[in-house]
């Protein structure tokens, strides 16, 4: 059930860096605290052998924590980074958001 997250070529991109207003870098700082918090819970319950389901239904919290976190900075990219290089004449930012949109779908 666990799957890897593929490591990121070292490239020029790689040295790219987002810039989020200092709030919406607070506001998924603190959400990210949180979704860490509720694994380490999920690992207690699982140490202690909490029924499934119960286990499951924080699992589904989880998830959905960690989909307002992707849709916070789906958000942020579109309107600053996608449009910007937009403006700037760079189309290949499409194709990476294309790439980007199907890594999403897979889950």
């Amino acid at each position: 059930m666990s799957e890897l997250i593929e490591e990121m070529p070292v490239s020029d991109d790689a040295c790219r860096k987002s810039h989020h207003p200092l709030s919406v870098k607070r506001d998924l700082t603190n959400r990210l605290n949180r979704i860490e918090g509720q694994v380490r819970g999920i690992k207690g319950m699982v140490d202690r052998d909490v029924y499934c389901d119960d286990i499951i239904t924080q699992l589904a919290a989880t998830q959905s924590a960690l989909n307002s976190v992707t849709k916070v900075l789906l958000d942020g990219h579109l309107k600053g980074c996608v449009k910007d290089r937009l403006a700037e004449g760079d189309e290949e930012v499409l194709d990476e958001l294309l790439i980007t949109f199907q890594k999403l779908m897979r889950k």
